[in-house]
C-alpha cells in the first residue's frame, strides 16, 4: 500500500509529507483548496506527463517521491528490471523547462516502465470516470477487469492478428496465383533442361581433360615413341648409356669408396630409366586415335557450353545452379502454395474461434454476475426498483471477440432497461458509475484504490451509503477518497484536510492529519459552511458517533 507522498514545489504546494495507513482515508477542504493536487501529484510519480506550468511560482523544479511496500504481484517485474527493493520509492522531478526524469528505488527509469510497475501498486477512479461508461470500450474493459479475464482477452487479440495475417497472405497468393505459375512453370523448364543435361559434380574437368588428350592423340603417340627411343633404342640410348656407367665404376669402388654414392645415384637412375621404358611402352600400346569418341566429348562439350550460357554461370558451376534450382522450387512448394497458406489460414481461425469462445462463456458469467451485483447497489443509492443489466450482442469477429458489450439500465421499477448512454440522467451516471467501481474494485488484487470527488452529484442518505461503500472496501483495500460530503467523510477511519492560505501574493496549499476535535470541526464546516455552530458541532459528532459502528 502507499506509506508516504513527499511534495516539493508542486502547483501551490510548497511543501507537504503525507504518511498514509490502512483503511479507508479522506481528503477534505475548501473548494480551491488543492485537495485534486494530491492525486495529481501521485499521477506523476505512477507515469503521467508533465509540464513545467506545474511548478510552484518561483521555484526552481517540482520534487515528488511516493512510497509504497511491495505487493507480491511486483516482484517478478521488478526482479526483471534489476529494481528490487524491500519497499519501492517512485520519484519524478520536472524542471522550468518541463525536462522530466524518472526514478524507481534510486535508479533512473522511463515513463513507460513507472506507468508499468503502477498497475501493480495503485488504481485511480477520477471525478469524470462516469464520462468515460458511456464509451462501449470502457464498458467491455470494466466488465473483462471485474471479470478477471483480461489476459484472455489479451490472447483473443493475438490470435485475431494471426489470423488477419493469415488471411492476408493467403489473399496475396491468390492475387499472384497467375504470376506465381508462371514463375513455377519457367522453375520447371529450367529445371527439366538441367535434368536431361545430367551434369555431375568435377564432370566438367574430366571431360576438358579427356577432350584435350583425344584431339592430340597423334602428338603424343609421336613423341611418346621418340623419347622411348632415346631411352631404349639399338644407338645410343640413355639405358645402355647407364649401364657402361655402372659397370666402369662398379671395380673402382675397392680403391676408393667415396665413389660408392655414385654409384648408387647411377643405380637409382637407372631403375627410373627402366621404369619409364616400361610405362612408355604401356602409354603406347593403349594410345591410338579415336575420332569416334573425339567427336562424342566435343558433342557433350558443346551442350554444356550452350546450358551454361543460358543460365549465365560457367560451366563447371551448373551442378551447383541444378542444386539452387531445386532449392528455390522446395521452397516455392512449402511456403507459397494456396494449400499451404489456406491450411494455416483454417488453423488460425480456429484458434481465434476457440480462444473468443472461452472469452465469451467468461463474459456471459461475469455479466450476470454484475448486472446482479449493481442492480443490488442501486436499490440503495435512490433507484430503488431500478435494474442494471450487462448485454453481450453477438457480432462479427473482431479482436475484441465475438459479441459487443452494453451495459443497459432502468432507473425506477416498471420501464424496460435501455441502453445506459440513453436513459440515464447525470446523477444516475455518477451513482451506478460509482458503485461499478467499488465492485470491480473488490475483484481487483491492486492494494490501493483511489477515488477522486467520484461522489459529485448526490447527496444525503445517498452519501452515507456511498461512505459504508468505500468504508467497507477499505476492509480489503487501502481507499483513499477526496470528498466534499460529510456523511462519506464520517465513514472514514483515517481524515485528511486540505487548507489554503495567502501571504502577500503566494497562496499555499498545506495537507494536515485531523484528531477526533478537529475533525469534529471539519466535518462540520462540511455540514454548515464556513460559520460553525455548536449545532452543526453536534450533529457532526452523532454522524462520527454512528458511523464509527459500521
Amino acid at each position: 500500500m502507499l506509506r508516504a507522498l513527499h511534495i516539493n514545489d508542486f502547483v501551490i504546494v510548497e511543501h507537504a509529507e503525507i504518511h498514509f495507513e490502512a483503511g479507508f482515508t479522506v481528503f477534505s477542504g475548501e473548494t480551491g483548496a488543492g485537495k485534486s493536487i494530491l492525486i495529481d501529484a501521485l499521477s506523476l510519480t505512477l507515469g503521467e506527463r508533465a509540464d513545467a506550468a506545474l511548478l510552484r511560482e518561483g521555484a526552481a523544479r517540482v520534487d515528488i517521491s511516493a512510497v509504497f511496500d511491495t505487493p507480491e504481484s511486483a516482484g517478478p517485474w521488478l526482479a526483471e528490471q534489476a529494481l528490487e527493493g524491500s519497499e519501492i520509492i517512485l520519484r519524478r522531478i520536472i524542471d522550468r523547462q518541463g525536462r522530466s526524469k524518472a526514478f524507481i528505488n534510486g535508479t533512473p527509469v522511463t515513463l513507460t516502465q513507472l506507468r508499468e510497475l503502477s498497475q501493480h501498486l495503485v488504481d485511480i477512479h477520477g471525478q469524470h470516470a462516469h464520462q468515460s461508461l458511456l464509451h462501449t470500450a470502457k464498458q467491455r474493459d470494466l466488465l473483462d477487469t471485474h471479470g478477471g479475464h483480461r489476459a484472455l482477452a489479451q490472447s483473443v487479440t493475438e490470435a485475431w492478428q494471426v489470423w488477419q495475417r493469415a488471411e492476408a497472405a493467403l489473399a496475396d497468393a491468390q492475387r499472384n496465383a497467375a504470376q506465381h505459375a508462371q514463375a513455377q512453370a519457367i522453375l520447371d523448364e529450367q529445371l527439366a533442361a538441367l535434368d536431361s543435361l545430367g551434369l555431375r559434380a568435377g564432370e566438367w574437368e574430366q571431360l576438358c581433360a579427356h577432350q584435350t588428350r583425344l584431339a592430340h592423340a597423334q602428338s603424343l603417340l609421336e613423341g611418346a615413341a621418340l623419347a622411348l627411343e632415346a631411352l631404349a633404342g639399338d644407338q645410343g640410348s640413355a639405358s645402355s648409356a647407364l649401364g657402361v656407367a655402372l659397370h666402369a665404376l662398379h671395380p673402382l669402388i675397392r680403391h676408393d669408396p667415396s665413389l660408392e654414392a655414385l654409384h648408387q645415384t647411377l643405380e637409382s637412375a637407372q631403375i627410373s630409366c627402366t621404369e619409364t621404358i616400361s610405362g612408355l611402352n604401356a602409354y603406347l600400346d593403349r594410345l591410338e586415335p579415336d575420332p569416334a569418341a573425339l567427336a562424342q566429348a566435343e558433342q557433350r562439350m558443346t551442350a554444356i557450353f550452350e546450358t551454361a550460357r543460358r543460365f549465365k554461370v560457367e560451366p563447371a558451376a551448373l551442378p551447383d545452379w541444378h542444386d539452387e534450382l531445386r532449392a528455390r522450387l522446395a521452397a516455392s512448394d512449402n511456403e507459397h502454395t494456396l494449400q499451404n497458406l489456406s491450411h494455416a489460414r483454417d488453423q488460425a481461425q480456429h484458434a481465434y474461434t476457440k480462444c473468443a469462445q472461452a472469452l465469451t462463456q467468461a463474459r456471459r458469467t461475469t455479466a450476470n454476475h454484475l448486472g446482479q451485483e449493481v442492480t443490488k447497489a442501486m436499490q440503495t443509492l435512490s433507484m430503488a426498483g431500478g435494474v442494471f443489466e450487462v448485454k453481450l450482442h453477438t457480432a462479427k469477429p473482431s479482436a475484441h471477440g465475438l459479441e459487443s458489450i452494453e451495459f443497459l439500465v432502468a432507473g425506477h421499477a416498471g420501464v424496460a432497461p435501455r441502453p445506459l448512454t440513453r436513459v440515464a440522467s447525470g446523477g444516475e451516471l455518477a451513482r451506478i458509475s460509482l458503485a461499478l467501481s467499488v465492485i470491480a474494485s473488490q475483484a481487483t488484487r491492486v492494494p490501493t484504490l483511489i477515488f477522486d470527488e467520484v461522489d459529485t452529484g448526490i447527496g444525503g442518505g445517498v452519501a452515507e451509503v456511498v461512505g459504508r461503500l468505500l468504508r467497507q472496501l477499505g476492509t480489503r483495500h487501502q481507499v483513499l477518497c477526496v470528498t466534499h460530503l460529510p456523511q462519506v467523510a464520517a465513514c472514514a477511519v483515517h481524515h485528511l484536510q486540505v487548507s489554503k492560505s495567502t501571504d502577500a501574493d503566494t497562496t499555499l496549499s498545506t495537507i494536515q492529519g485531523l484528531d477526533a476535535p478537529a475533525r469534529v470541526n471539519e466535518i462540520a464546516r462540511m455540514l454548515g459552511g464556513l460559520t460553525i455552530t455548536e449545532t452543526t458541532r453536534t450533529h457532526a459528532r452523532e454522524m462520527l458517533e454512528l458511523f464509527a459502528a459500521y
